[in-house]
């Protein structure tokens, strides 16, 4: 693999950690400024909505620029979003920080998969695409903890430096080791808009909103339902989220992997297996162990489906991928955000801690009929209109064996 991969994955690394450490300093930022956790919580969502919009803006206001320069400015506007997160007088400026860094979110992970499926062969595209996000996922095992960690011990505004710092090192990685790749001559923003009129291509969106979302379901309230269902102290939480960031590599590589084999029936074992694994989860989640088991695998069966969505989307959106490939990033926060509501919603039901996990199975479930729909759909597609048999008229047979 080239090193140019490294570059990308230190950037994702740098976003998976400003993303999801916040999560686990909202009590120290609510405190500092004097507001509730529901209002520090905004921090989150702000996130996530400036990734689902932003993705399709920066990428569209960077069609004029080499793909190189477009994601050496989506670091800079990282570290900037970053550093005005640390260095933030009032809570309404932290949150705009958050919103400039969510803004380098979407396009940098959409541009830099296309930048890393074109620097391998044809048949490695998805598992380069893996290793760039494999950033994003090492981020959850080590960033994530040891920030939050950090921000606990000394101050979260130093977490929130040391985050601009690796924004740093991933801007001069991309400068230094990703190639000058200009854009393919020809491609306009109509042509990048074009692909939206593909089905195939909404589709593989729709399997990303829903499969990612299943996972988010039952992982937003993994707090809750671990110390009030399962039993573990509220200390466990970090390491059973160290177990579900494991997976999340281990899956992440294995999808990356057998996506270029076999992408289809990847996505068909990868969803399938997901919506079972969470449907036990509200049996497992009454054991320690069991749950902590279950954990793990919905880490590794969810990121399993991120790079052969990734590489569908590719696919799919043929010469003019570069949108595309970024709103399937702004697709998968918005999954997070959707299946978080969800859950949320069916917790105030009274249905109990355990119910998101049955809405996740059902969104998972729902991305693997659409994965059935899609192929059926190719397969159609590529059937000949036409088929000679020895009942054809005179003049086709004729024509045929002419």
């Amino acid at each position: 693999m080239p090193l140019a991969l490294l570059a990308l994955a230190i950037g994702a690394f740098g976003i998976g950690t400003t993303e999801f450490v916040i999560m686990g300093l909202l009590p120290e930022v609510a405190g500092d400024y004097g507001v509730s956790i529901p209002t520090a919580g905004y921090l989150v969502t702000g996130y996530a909505l400036g990734v689902v919009f932003g993705a399709p803006l920066m990428t569209v206001l960077g069609t004029k620029v080499s793909r190189k320069r477009m994601l050496m400015l989506l670091m800079g506007l990282f570290i900037v979003g970053n550093l005005l997160s640390a260095l933030a007088p009032a809570f309404a400026v932290m949150l705009i920080g958050r919103i400039v860094a969510s803004l380098a979110h979407g396009a940098f992970f959409g541009i830099g998969s296309v930048v890393a499926a074109d620097l391998v062969a044809p048949d490695k595209k998805a598992g380069a695409i893996a290793m760039m996000f494999t950033g994003l996922t090492v981020a959850n095992v080590v960033g994530v903890p040891l920030g939050t960690l950090v921000g606990q011990s000394v101050g979260w505004r130093v977490t929130f430096g040391i985050v601009a710092a690796l924004g740093v090192i991933g801007l001069l990685g991309v400068a230094r080791l990703v190639p000058d790749m200009p854009r393919p001559e020809g491609v306009r923003l109509r042509h990048e808009l074009a692909a939206f009129k593909n089905v195939q291509v909404l589709l593989a969106m729709a399997m990303t909103v829903l499969g990612f979302g299943g996972v988010f379901a039952a992982i937003t309230y993994i707090a809750p339902m671990m110390t009030h269902v399962a039993g573990f102290a509220d200390g466990s939480v970090t390491w059973l989220l160290v177990l579900f960031g494991l997976g999340m590599v281990g899956g992440n590589l294995v999808g990356g992997k057998f996506a270029d084999r076999a992408l289809m029936p990847m996505l068909y074992v990868s969803l399938g297996a997901l919506a079972v694994v969470l449907a036990l989860f509200t049996l497992t989640a009454h054991d320690k162990v069991l749950s902590a088991v279950t954990i793990a695998l919905i880490g590794a069966l969810g990121f399993a489906t991120v790079p052969p969505l990734q590489k569908r989307v590719l696919d799919q959106a043929h010469g003019a991928p570069t949108l595309a490939s970024a709103v399937n990033i702004g697709a998968f926060n918005l999954g997070n955000a959707l299946s978080a509501w969800l859950g949320g919603l069916v917790i105030a039901a009274g249905l109990g801690y355990t119910a998101p996990n049955r809405v996740g199975a059902a969104l998972a479930a729902a991305a693997l009929l659409l994965a059935v729909l899609s192929a059926a759909l190719e397969r159609r597609a590529g059937a000949p209109s036409t088929v000679v048999t020895g009942s054809a008229p005179a003049e086709q047979r004729a024509a045929v064996h002419h």
